[in-house]
């Protein structure tokens, strides 16, 4: 930050700001500027953050301010990242605060993006699970099984107490079905169980049968759920 501020067009640039179209005057003049030093101190400064070719720049140090002050999505802006960025050590160390951002909003999410991140940039891979390990403990959004299960093959070598609790807490919650949604989510993961880890599924097991037993259900109610929660097995 403190070169940012030494740059060459920080005069000229903030001479730009009381103009009215200030953006796409910006634009016009730095966006495919001839100096590396004009474009990186764009990218930081763009008001509506950076656009697509700034995080594509030839520049390593240019893509790398772009994807900083991205509003972009995840996955369109990982696909835009200069190679080197994701090649080298010491360029990558500085998308790290940003690319922990995005990855804690990714296992937000339902982990569909995430995947495909992951698909792109495996070397992300640590984050991912760090992000859901200690990220933010929000579950607005459910994770589907099956994307859950691409996750849980990815980071196979991670799984341990930390990552099962952090996992399992994105699933679906049983508390507040009632008999006929239990049946319903039951059989829809039946459906799809070829395509579910097994973790998955024994966790599914072991919530419903808690589900049961708390239950005011008729015995023979509850016999009829339990021969289908045995098939999840």
């Amino acid at each position: 930050m403190e070169e940012l501020f030494n740059l060459t067009y920080k005069d000229e640039v903030e001479e730009l700001k009381d103009q009215e179209n200030f953006e796409s005057l910006g634009d016009e003049k730095y966006l495919n500027h001839p100096d590396m030093e004009a474009r990186l101190y764009w990218a930081f400064c763009r008001p509506n953050g950076s656009r697509e070719e700034q995080i594509a720049d030839s520049e390593p140090l240019v893509s790398i301010m772009a994807f900083n002050h991205s509003k972009l999505p995840a996955l369109k802006r990982f696909k835009l990242l200069h190679k080197d960025v994701i090649e080298k050590d010491n360029l990558r160390v500085k998308i790290r605060n940003r690319t922990r951002m995005l990855f804690r909003s990714l296992v937000d999410d339902d982990f569909t993006e995430l995947n495909q991140v992951l698909d792109l940039v495996p070397v992300f891979l640590p984050v991912a699970v760090d992000q859901l390990k200690v990220g933010r403990k929000w579950n607005d959004i459910v994770a589907s099984e099956i994307e859950a299960t691409k996750f849980i093959e990815k980071a196979k070598d991670y799984i341990d107490e930390s990552f099962l609790e952090a996992l399992y807490f994105k699933l679906q919650s049983f508390e507040e079905f009632d008999e006929k949604e239990l049946k319903e989510y039951l059989e829809k993961i039946l459906a799809q169980k070829e395509d579910i880890h097994k973790l998955i599924l024994e966790y599914y097991q072991e919530k419903s049968m808690e589900w049961i037993a708390n239950s005011d259900l008729h015995i023979l109610q509850k016999k009829g759920l339990e021969k289908l929660v045995g098939k999840l097995g």
